[in-house]
């Protein structure tokens, strides 16, 4: 065997002793940040999937619509969170413990004990209200050409019937399977942030056929989802996302770059009504300061 000169194998062994000191340093504090990394599970619908905003998320099924830019990725990467995002544009209440879709897992089953942090928007699309109210309104707007307002006078207080009646205890419902699931998880669901302004904006009835009329009828009823999304989680132990302070004046009435939901015409979505990336991002730093994750 040939031996190495004498001062050939002190090099070796500095090179040696330099090696090892780099594994000994670099591995643990590698396996140290992992540990750090608090697992985060974002479920709910197309408010939190970001149905219509690009780019789609490639792990997601093509029927959710899940955009890699909505406000869990948005939150996951400011907080350092290990991100496991179950959302779904069109999801309900009953796509927690059900499959939405062929294929696609109840969204609880994301759950585990060892789940830290859990975020979602939904109820919305229970009993089909908010898209059975925007097709009404619209419809009924257009009839008269934006004056009046026909759809409070046809539908009354249906929708709100639906909200207060239904979509309250199915809320409450969902929210106390989140806990059984992910007990030690803190867990928050994000009020929807203003579609329509108080009152009717000039010129908007071109993006937004609603009639003049209809417009604070709208509002009313998405005031009531977001109380039964707060008393929900008021009654299950869950932080309450209050959205509608920090929505006001970015609804979609507004220009681009100002508003956080995009218009049912000429809005840069291809998905409608739902909010823009700006909107995202806004509510991913609403539901970072309610969880104080910075």
């Amino acid at each position: 065997m040939r031996v190495l000169p004498r001062r050939a194998r002190g090099l070796a062994a500095v090179l040696a002793a330099a090696a090892l000191a780099v594994l000994g340093l670099t591995a643990p504090t590698a396996q140290a940040q992992s540990q750090a990394q608090r697992s985060y599970v974002a479920m709910g619908d197309s408010y939190s999937a970001a149905s219509g905003v690009l780019p789609l998320d490639p792990d997601a099924s093509l029927l959710c619509i899940r955009s890699s830019a909505n406000y869990p990725h948005v939150l996951a990467a400011r907080a350092g969170l290990a991100l496991h995002d179950v959302t779904c544009g069109a999801a309900q209440t009953k796509d927690f413990a059900g499959a939405q879709y062929p294929g696609i897992a109840p969204q609880l089953d994301a759950l585990s004990a060892s789940t830290d942090v859990v975020t979602m928007t939904i109820g919305g699309n229970d009993n089909n209200t908010f898209i059975d109210a925007i097709l009404a309104c619209g419809s009924a707007g257009i009839a008269t050409l934006g004056l009046g307002h026909p759809c409070q006078s046809l539908y009354g207080s249906t929708f709100t019937d639906q909200v207060d009646n239904g979509t309250f205890q199915a809320l409450k419902g969902a929210l106390a399977a989140v806990r059984a699931k992910a007990p030690g998880a803190q867990v928050a669901i994000l009020g929807y942030p203003w579609i329509v302004p108080a009152s009717a904006v000039p010129g908007c009835f071109a993006q937004l056929p609603i009639a003049s009329g209809d417009i604070p009828y709208l509002r009313d009823l998405q005031a009531h989802l977001n109380s039964a999304v707060q008393r929900a989680a008021a009654a299950t132990g869950a932080t309450y996302v209050d959205m509608a302070a920090a929505s006001d004046g970015h609804d979609a009435c507004r220009p681009v770059g100002t508003r956080w939901i995009e218009p049912v015409l000429f809005g840069t979505n291809f998905v409608p009504v739902h909010p823009n990336a700006l909107g995202e991002s806004a509510m991913a730093a609403r539901a970072a300061a309610a969880l104080g994750l910075g």
